[in-house]
This record gives C-alpha cells, sequence and structure tokens, in this order.
C-alpha cells in the first residue's frame, strides 16, 4: 500500500484544487500568485514558489491517478506558462519523456485541451 501524501489532507490543497476546477469550467488558467493569494502565501519569494509547487505537484498525482489529465497545467506563471515543475512532473508520472521545448508546448496544449473536455461534462447525481 503506497503511503498517502499528506498535503492531500490539507486545507491549502484544497483551496488550491477549488481554484484550478473553476479556472478549467472557465476554460481558463490560474497564476501562481494567485493560488498564493488564495491559501495566504506570500505572492513572490522561493517559499511561495516551492510551496505552490508541492500542491500542484500533489493535485497532478492525484489526478493522474484518477485517470484525468494534470489539472496543474492550468496553473501558470505570470508569463503564461507552467513553471519548470509542471514538466518534471510530467516526467516523474511517465506522460512526457522528452525535453525538448516543442515536445513540452504540445503536451502542454494536449493537457490543457482534456482538462477542459473533462471539466466541462456535466456531473449528475443517479
Amino acid at each position: 500500500m503506497t503511503q498517502q501524501n499528506p498535503d492531500f489532507e490539507s486545507v491549502e490543497y484544497h483551496l488550491v484544487y477549488s481554484e484550478l476546477i473553476n479556472a478549467a469550467r472557465r476554460r481558463g488558467t490560474v497564476t501562481y500568485q494567485e493560488l498564493a493569494h488564495v491559501v495566504g502565501l506570500p505572492l513572490e519569494g522561493n517559499y511561495m514558489g516551492k510551496r505552490i509547487g508541492e500542491l500542484l505537484g500533489t493535485v497532478s498525482e492525484n489526478e493522474v491517478r484518477h485517470n484525468r489529465p494534470m489539472l496543474s497545467a492550468i496553473a501558470v506563471t505570470t508569463g503564461g506558462r507552467p513553471g519548470g515543475g509542471f514538466f518534471t512532473w510530467a516526467r516523474q508520472l511517465n506522460l512526457l519523456q522528452s525535453e525538448h521545448k516543442t515536445d513540452e508546448d504540445a503536451f502542454w496544449e494536449q493537457q490543457k485541451k482534456q482538462i477542459y473536455a473533462t471539466w466541462q461534462q456535466r456531473f449528475y447525481k443517479g
């Protein structure tokens, strides 16, 4: 049995997850700074980047475990693209093998399309 990541039970995790789902339903993105604001972290600096990266990594692991795309693909820098940690997680999860920017960009675009399709679905109760 694998040990569950403690972030999965944290309030921070659920706040970040909720923001990502809301952005996905709007077919949009959310910046790392916006996520930091939601969970009460400083809006810049190494600690913010590290903590948001950890939370997004946990989100990615959980989504892939449930056969969904990496929801963290829609979390971006102020430049509009995910940070390097996103692609590192994709490689660790065996979803991306290449380190070429063109392959990373294609993977990112594919993940975004899958995310938007997944979260546009209506989830009705039985």
